[in-house]
């Protein structure tokens, strides 16, 4: 019968040789250590056995969402309907509305629910903080200050034309965080510290330039409250290739993100290049996040809400978490985008107002246990 350490590495993806390796030279310590940080010896196989139902479940409460999505609105329209225009077989403004508008809006909550999601799940396995997320690393507050710088001295208008700005600024100020937190490595604390900062910084940057000229301000509060209306899909192309790189580097790291989890000196005995995964995760997060903020702005919570809604069903291995991400956080993102569209109707809501509404309770909640 394999040792307890041998069973939780093996769940962690590390190598085989390497788990026997360490169990045979184990005591109960490293048992220990790893119970402490939350991963429970053998305390996988239960989460196991959710999988499947979580998968299915979820996506089928995606599919619900997506229908609602396109379903409601100012005007609701019949699923019949809703089905007929997408397939060509309706007309009027009911279906104008539906292909024209809400599908677009759909598909965008789609790509920016996944991205925010799956980003939240890296920031929080290469920091070690159950509290990171893309905000965390400065990446809205760098977004929104190079899209009002934008607007400010080019008189920019539309989405489309602002996009790259938005996701230059937000690579920009990830880059910076993690320049402040460069020592050695890249230190966890450090990073946090580095992006709280950064962002406060720029925040008020970003206040005083809409101060200075109403257009901006006119034009930038919408982008900045964090929306999905009115976005046509041409703000996704030129993002995608950038988000598909995201995903997969996000993945590919994820094995690596399973031995951080245990310590920094663990992973380092283990084989694992720590300052590389590390780098390499933050880098995944900047391209996902960077995308999902240049085309939606900045929305808050998804990507801090997501992780720890999946980690709660399926466990902390990262090989699943991520997954699990890419349905929650779209699941999330498009029911609060409903939400906000039937709560003061015929008016609407911004999604990213109503994630902050719904956001402020889970991170107060989250804070209290992590000072526990």
């Amino acid at each position: 019968m394999e040792s307890p350490v041998y069973t939780q590495l093996t769940e962690l993806g590390v190598p085989n040789l390497i788990c026997r390796l360490v169990s045979t030279n184990s005591s109960d310590a490293p048992t220990r250590g790893l119970r402490a940080r939350g991963l429970r010896t053998g305390g996988l196989r239960p989460e196991r056995l959710r999988r499947i139902p979580f998968f299915v479940v979820g996506g089928a409460a995606l599919a619900l969402c997506v229908a609602l999505s396109l379903a409601m609105g100012a005007r609701p329209v019949p699923l019949s309907t809703v089905v007929g225009a997408l397939f060509g077989d309706a007309s009027g403004a009911d279906a104008v509305a539906v292909t024209g508008l809400r599908l677009p809006r759909t598909v965008i909550g789609l790509a920016v629910g996944a991205a925010l999601g799956v980003a939240g799940a890296v920031a929080q396995g290469v920091t070690r903080n159950p509290l990171a997320s893309p905000t965390t690393l400065g990446i809205n507050a760098g977004a929104g200050f190079a899209v009002v710088v934008a607007i400010y001295a080019l008189h920019l208008t539309q989405p489309v034309e602002y996009l790259w700005f938005a996701f230059a600024g937000a690579a920009g100020a990830a880059l910076f965080a993690q320049a402040l937190a460069r020592k050695s490595d890249l230190d966890p604390v450090r990073l946090a510290l580095g992006g709280t900062v950064l962002q406060l910084v720029l925040l008020s940057w970003t206040a005083a330039l809409m101060l200075l000229s109403q257009r901006t301000l006119d034009e930038a509060r919408f982008w900045l409250a964090g929306s999905m209306a009115g976005r046509p899909l041409d703000v996704v192309w030129p993002v995608l290739p950038t988000l598909v790189i995201g995903l997969v580097l996000a993945f590919a790291v994820s094995p690596a993100l399973n031995a951080l989890a245990i310590g920094d000196d663990s992973a380092q005995a283990l084989g694992v290049p720590v300052a590389r995964i590390r780098l390499a995760g933050g880098v995944a997060v900047i391209l996902l996040a960077g995308s999902a903020v240049a085309v939606a702005g900045p929305v808050a919570f998804v990507g801090l809400a997501a992780p720890h809604i999946v980690r709660a069903l399926l466990g902390s291995d990262h090989r699943v978490l991520l997954p699990g991400c890419l349905v929650v956080g779209p699941l999330l993102l498009l029911a609060a985008d409903v939400l906000g569209r039937v709560v003061i109707r015929p008016s609407e809501l911004e999604v990213g107002i109503v994630t902050a509404f719904l956001g402020a309770p889970l991170l107060a909640l989250l804070a209290r246990k992590a000072a526990r």
